[in-house]
């Protein structure tokens, strides 16, 4: 126990705000994150084979708190897109191996989704998958006074993202990229 001491006018000592050593005050974002981070990574480890398995593959996952309580979502893909069949068919697979593993402690509602037109791109794989599609980049740090790139993906290569914006190509470090996505093109 975590313990304040004061002493009295009659010189006797009496313990003043007892509370346990492990009982923290306030909002702890960081203890937050780590918790968050590593539920996803166990969730990953989980859904992955078993969309392997299914010939999709996961794209993202989120784990946050939100007006409705705890939401575990998970975005899947496959060739010729996700149907609502697929979702319903990974959801009954990963929430009975997430209930088997029983590791998320409080009350949480599992989602499967599809990324949708202007899905994430995340990796390596996805530049090289998406080449030639209209992408939008935003980098953490400025590339040529700009932070927001809009054009055609020409692929990546040695670890920079390609992309054409217009007439003039621009070679964006993967570890500069901060969130890029699929753009709609009409």
């Amino acid at each position: 126990m975590n313990c304040s001491i004061f002493i009295s006018k009659n010189g006797s000592a009496e313990k003043a705000g007892c509370e346990p050593a492990f009982f923290l005050k306030g909002p702890l974002p960081k203890v937050e994150e780590m918790m968050t981070k590593a539920i996803i990574d166990r969730v990953r480890v989980i859904a992955d084979p078993i969309l392997s398995d299914e010939g999709m593959e996961l794209v993202e996952i989120e784990y946050r708190r939100e007006a409705r309580g705890w939401v575990l979502r998970l975005f899947i893909d496959k060739e010729g897109g996700v149907t609502v069949d697929d979702c319903t068919h990974i959801s009954q697979q990963v929430g009975r191996s997430l209930d088997v593993e029983d590791f998320i402690i409080v009350p949480y509602t599992l989602e499967i989704s599809s990324p949708g037109l202007t899905r994430p791109l995340k990796n390596e794989r996805d530049f090289i998958k998406y080449r030639n599609y209209l992408v939008r980049v935003k980098t953490f740090d400025p590339i040529g006074n700009r932070r927001q790139f809009k054009g055609k993906l020409l692929g990546i290569s040695e670890n920079r993202v390609e992309i054409e914006v217009d007439g003039g190509v621009y070679q964006i470090p993967l570890s500069n990229v901060a969130k890029a996505n699929l753009e709609i093109e009409f």
